[in-house]
């Protein structure tokens, strides 16, 4: 249930259990899942590496976190993926800032093999923290667009989740000599969706967003695990770790938690 969307409150309803336990499943697989993206996501040939960052917030919205604490307010997901295989090699939780995209792009090197293309959205800090771990390693470029957004709508209530209208895009090449027809982030921006879909702390306007840190940081590394191994894609009608080479059949749920 937790892998399709389903709350917490409504597991425990539909389950019969205690809310209580079903955290302490979520703790437990969320862990398990961990280990084994760690463990079988290593120096994989991927050739090209899509990465952007989604939104939400644990505990309380940002402004009411007063005492500016890391663990509570916005928080960003970082995803990186094949556009190919569709597989979501790593993910990072935190702010968005330095610290963070440091942490995701020293991770991201220990799971892809040097010299492939990294296409990232405009944000700063990803050119900084991608020279210092690959030191020119690869070919990179970023992905600027630019939004239609009057100073008067910048507070209008519908602006809060959705960014006003795209006019367009420009193609920033930060190093090596990366294929155009291969810079996007389209892929990756999709697989916001899913996310988005079948976690109910990404649901916006509503109540199902986490209270810990560490909640949603095992929820989504279930939901990953179970996208990789154990969900067909509608692209090529595999899973993404059959297609990338992880993996020879669709797991199981059963497979998931007690692989070793």
């Amino acid at each position: 249930m937790l892998c399709e969307g389903v709350g917490v409150r409504a597991t425990e309803w539909l389950a019969g259990v205690h809310r209580d336990t079903v955290l302490a499943v979520l703790e437990a697989a969320g862990q398990k899942c961990s280990r084994l993206l760690d463990q079988r996501v290593r120096n994989i040939p991927f050739r090209y590496v899509e990465v952007d960052e989604l939104f939400c917030f644990v505990h309380c919205k940002e402004a009411q976190n007063v005492e500016h604490r890391r663990n509570i307010g916005t928080q960003y997901v970082y995803l990186s993926i094949d556009p190919q295989s569709k597989f979501i090699i790593n993910f990072t939780v935190g702010k968005r800032d330095s610290v963070t995209t440091q942490q995701f792009m020293q991770d991201l090197k220990k799971r892809v093999q040097p010299a492939f293309q990294l296409t990232t959205d405009g944000f700063e800090a990803y050119q900084t923290e991608v020279y210092f771990t690959f030191q020119n390693s690869l070919d990179y470029a970023q992905v600027i667009k630019q939004y239609a957004n009057p100073e008067e709508e910048e507070n209008a209530p519908e602006r809060r989740y959705s960014p006003s209208e795209c006019i367009g895009m420009r193609v920033k090449v930060v190093c090596g000599d990366p294929l155009h027809d291969k810079i996007s982030t389209s892929f990756v921006e999709r697989t916001n969706l899913t996310v988005r879909l079948f976690n109910r702390r990404f649901t916006r306007l509503t109540l199902g967003y986490s209270k810990k840190l560490e909640n949603l940081k095992h929820s989504v590394a279930l939901l990953i695990a179970h996208f990789n191994f154990c969900r067909v894609h509608s692209a090529h009608g595999k899973t993404p770790a059959m297609a990338a080479g992880l993996a020879d059949h669709v797991w199981t749920i059963d497979e998931l938690l007690t692989a070793r």
